[in-house]
This record gives C-alpha cells, structure tokens and sequence, in this order.
C-alpha cells in the first residue's frame, strides 16, 4: 500500500464510488460486497479490526444478523487522489424492535484497481422511535428519487 496514488478520482468518477458502495451495502450480500475490497484490504470499523475478503464477509455477515431491515445512505465528503472522505447514516432494528440511526464517517483509501484496501470507519448509534425514521424504501438499493443525506436535513 502507498500513500502516492497512482490514479486520482475526479468529481464524477467519486461520486460514482460512493453510490456504487451504498447500493451494494443495501443488497447485505457480504460475499459480493468484500468483492469491492482488495484481498488484503485493511478495516477499523467502530473498534473492531478486520483484515482481508474472509473477515470482511464474517464481520458484515454478523452485521446483518443483528442489525435488521438496514437501509443506508452514503454522501461524498471531500476526495483527492485515491482516497475518499465519506459521511454516512443507516437505519435499522434489533431483535426486540428497538430502532436505532447510525452516523458515522469513513475514510477509504483504494489501490490501482479501484479496490478499497482502507476502510477507517468512525459510527454512533441513535435510539429513534420507529415514527422517526426517514429511510422509507422496499429493502435494497435506495430508489434514485428518494432524498440523500443533506435533503433530509441529516
């Protein structure tokens, strides 16, 4: 890994990034989603450590089965050369039917093949009442229609 990228994303091509992992996050299918991460791909999400395709795949598989009916937006932050600053919210339940929003900030680095090989994820979870939610779409990729982040006022 190198902190001199040999590429460099523009305006369009980050975006397209950010977009393309929120829609794969929503499918929750951790086998196509570590897909997106190169094969020694380095995460801290929250105070956990995961390292490589098969502990990402483990990690997002406990994820989901804890974390029910999640629906996730993702909004581009700032980006230069091969890294990208993202802001993120999701919504999702417990077993017992508790809601919560979680916030949170990710800092992805990606090597020459546009494989994220840094994941440095910072997330704050929010009790909310189910009347509160603000993530409304059939499970899956968010609808182009529905609000982003800044449109919903989060």
């Amino acid at each position: 890994m190198t902190d001199t990228p040999e590429f460099a994303f523009t305006a369009e091509t980050a975006r397209a990034k950010v977009r393309a992992a929120e829609d794969a996050w929503n499918t929750r299918q951790p086998g196509r989603i570590a897909l997106a991460y190169s094969p020694e791909s380095q995460w801290r999400n929250r105070s956990e450590f995961v390292n490589g395709r098969p502990e990402i795949e483990a990690f997002l598989t406990r994820k989901w089965i804890r974390e029910l009916d999640y629906r996730l937006i993702k909004e581009i932050w700032a980006f230069a050369g091969n890294r990208i600053a993202v802001r993120f919210a999701y919504e999702w339940h417990d077993d017992s039917g508790n809601w919560f929003r979680s916030y949170g900030n990710e800092n992805w680095e990606f090597d020459t093949e546009g494989l994220m090989q840094r994941r440095f994820a910072c997330i704050n979870d929010l009790p909310i009442a189910e009347s509160e939610r603000k993530f409304h779409w059939p499970l899956g990729p968010r609808p182009l229609d529905h609000p982003g982040l800044s449109e919903l006022g989060l």
